[in-house]
């Protein structure tokens, strides 16, 4: 595949190209182990999967910001900028859903990745038939028609544009916590089960506490309290409801 990349930027190495309006999903790859992502690449293409290698987080920046990819895998240990460094980078800046490979002697990467804003960590080396599942339900092969905006007291939330606004001002958040809003503002002032959260937003394969942070970071970012929240309420053993907030005069 061609990138157009900025002037000096070495180019990500793709097996095959994505034809505009494919509706293949592109998948940009970060991995040191460039012969191992290329392999992983090549299994990815026999699943309509597109997949860009890099081999450092600063190339991996450069590319993510020029081919605009639906997804990102990026290992914790990367050379120039590691895996959870990325993931802050690219929530700041975009919706990209960040996955983040953990391996057996990454030691806190895991929590340092989720903090960071990653949508799941998964185990490293991979194992594709943990990755297709999450990969499918961040872009099913045949995606419907935008939702209409979708209202909730002073929140409001886009599925077209992919904004969210808390009484007119934009909240900016990464895909994994955009879903999980939009699935709690669907059913706001009811209940949704944990197992509703995690077959919706996940696809059915969420770590134990990646649920449980998602919904942390979901309420800091809208100025709830965390010890005492009054727009998203958990609801113990359950799961958690959505109060909408009151509109600003």
């Amino acid at each position: 595949m061609t990138s157009v990349l900025p002037a000096g930027v070495p180019q990500a190495r793709s097996s095959e190209g994505r034809a505009a309006g494919s509706g293949s999903l592109l998948l940009l790859i970060a991995d040191p182990d460039h012969d191992r992502a290329e392999q992983l690449a090549a299994e990815f293409a026999t699943h309509h999967i597109t997949a860009l290698v890099c081999t450092d987080g600063a190339e991996a920046l450069l590319v993510a910001g020029a081919e605009q990819p639906d997804a990102v895998l990026a290992a914790a240990v990367l050379p120039t900028v590691d895996g959870p460094t990325l993931t802050r980078a690219l929530a700041a800046r975009t919706t990209i859903p960040v996955l983040v490979g953990i391996g057996g002697g990454d030691g806190d990467a895991a929590a340092r990745a989720l903090a960071a804003g990653a949508s799941a960590c998964v185990a490293h080396p991979y194992r594709l038939r943990e990755l297709l599942p999450m990969l499918r339900a961040i872009r099913p092969a045949e995606a419907p028609e935008p939702a209409p905006p979708i209202e909730c007291g002073g929140l409001r939330l886009d599925p077209a544009s992919l904004k969210v606004t808390l009484n007119g001002a934009l909240i900016r958040m990464p895909m994994r916590e955009l879903r999980l809003l939009q699935l709690l503002m669907t059913h706001a002032d009811r209940v949704v089960t944990r197992e509703q959260i995690r077959d919706a937003v996940w696809g059915g394969v969420p770590g134990s506490n990646t649920i449980t942070v998602h919904v942390q970071r979901l309420r800091q970012r809208l100025g709830d309290d965390q010890d005492d929240p009054k727009l998203i309420l958990t609801i113990r053993g359950v799961g958690y409801r959505l109060v909408p907030p009151l509109a600003a005069r």
